[in-house]
């Protein structure tokens, strides 16, 4: 039995929403955060070395990191769904928001809020990229409905942390970003997403305005 560990307002909620989109028979467990320091309780960070979010366990798989774990439930669960095929136009800008979500905008998104929340200067060097990754989701989403180009991939699974959840911590808007707001509301839309949220953060409406 494939099982989803998701530790309350994290990544771990990527997997959820992708194991609804797909109908898969999953089993979710969900893990509180530490009320002393709001990091994972001591019997999340035990089930990988990593000790992050997200986590599933599949049999005698152990598997821990979100692009990781999305192509292995992908290739092993999901017949191949949400991803475009390897000849198709949406293949190679697929394949880039799909890293560059934790690759480039994550970190910088981290980088930033870290700054902000200890009270020093943000370096210019991190606003100006945090500008231009803005920007270029921006015109993705101007040239396409969803970063996987015409229709939903596991690039929106992954870009959804970053610009739904992790907004309510940071304190970002999209009000000056109409492409990516008209995405947001596609993705409140869909139903998966929806029962995904219910089941991951429940009481907590997702941040899609």
């Amino acid at each position: 039995m494939l099982t989803v560990h998701h530790l309350r307002i994290s990544q771990s909620e990527r997997i959820v929403w992708l194991c609804e989109e797909l109908g898969l028979d999953y089993e979710l467990k969900l893990y509180e955060r530490r009320k002393d320091n709001f990091l994972a309780p001591d019997d999340y960070k035990v089930l990988h070395p990593a000790g992050t979010a997200p986590i599933v366990t599949d049999g005698a798989v152990v598997l821990a990191e979100s692009g990781a774990i999305i192509d292995y439930i992908v290739t092993r669960h999901g017949g191949g769904r949400l991803v475009p095929v390897a000849d198709s136009p949406d293949f190679p800008g697929h394949l880039f928001w799909f890293h560059f979500a934790n690759g480039g905008f994550m970190p910088t998104t981290m980088q930033h809020w870290g700054a902000t929340r200890g009270g020093v200067a943000v370096p210019p060097f991190v606003t100006d990229r945090r500008r231009r990754m803005w920007d270029m989701a921006e015109q993705r989403l101007g040239e396409a409905n969803y970063f996987g180009g015409g229709d939903l991939t596991t690039a929106d699974i992954m870009m959804g942390f970053p610009l739904i959840t992790m907004r309510s911590l940071t304190g970002e808007t999209v009000a000056e970003h109409p492409n990516i707001c008209a995405w947001l509301r596609r993705i409140g839309e869909r139903p998966a997403f929806r029962r995904a949220m219910a089941k991951a953060e429940p009481g907590m409406p997702p941040n899609l305005q």
